[in-house]
């Protein structure tokens, strides 16, 4: 698979945050605080992280980090949130972005992510809003996830059973297991990982899974 941009990677996204299973969403006042925080999880084996567009600087924070690799040499893919518009699209694919994701339903960042072959977590919180945006592309961020609750996710995935669902915002790290149990292909946090090396290594090696045929055919 190719990004924008040219660089290579080894698998889809989808696919490396299924095997993931904890999405970090980072949403720090400055570029330089998204860059050192990224750099930490990459360092613990966590390859998937969303920076977001509220931190000050972020596009300079992506095109820095998109070039990096995690523990197990893997490419680091480094996602956008907060995307809404179509220029916050072209400005993280631009700087190397391997996905987008919006916290609720943003027709111009669709047709921008059409147009350039880009992956896109598109969000929404009724029904209605994720089935859209799983028809457009087989996933949905679920936000404000706590709100409906791990018994929403398993109601959706009752309907929705090959969909990627994303829950976002208000869980805790303790709670990502249960809202996977309730079918949550992955789980985004924004707060409450370890500081210590060692124990957010340890975070994502419990939860982390097999990914694609391309990654386990390299030994990753």
């Amino acid at each position: 698979m190719e990004r924008p941009g040219g660089r290579l990677v080894s698998c889809h996204p989808y696919a490396a945050l299924a095997a993931q299973r904890l999405l970090p969403v980072l949403r720090t006042p400055g570029a330089d605080d998204a860059v050192r925080r990224t750099e930490a999880l990459l360092a613990a084996g966590c390859r998937v992280v969303e920076l977001t567009t509220t931190t000050s600087g972020w596009a300079r924070a992506v095109a820095r980090l998109a070039p990096l690799a995690d523990a197990h040499g893997r490419p680091a893919m480094i996602g956008v949130g907060t995307v809404t518009a179509a220029g916050q699209a072209e400005a993280a694919l631009d700087a190397g972005a391997a996905f987008l994701v919006s916290p609720y339903p943003a027709p111009q960042v669709r047709d921008t992510a059409a147009r350039r072959g880009a992956v896109f977590v598109e969000g929404g919180f009724t029904p209605g809003e994720i089935a859209a945006a799983v028809r457009y592309a087989g996933a949905a961020k679920v936000f404000p996830a706590h709100l409906g609750g791990p018994g929403f996710i398993r109601s959706l995935a009752a309907v929705l059973p090959a969909a990627l669902l994303l829950p976002t915002g208000g869980i805790r790290p303790a709670e990502v297991r249960d809202w996977l149990d309730a079918g949550a292909a992955a789980v985004g946090i924004g707060s409450g990982l370890p500081d210590d090396p060692a124990e957010l290594a340890a975070v994502f090696a419990e939860l982390a899974g097999p990914c694609c045929a391309a990654c386990q055919g390299t030994g990753r």
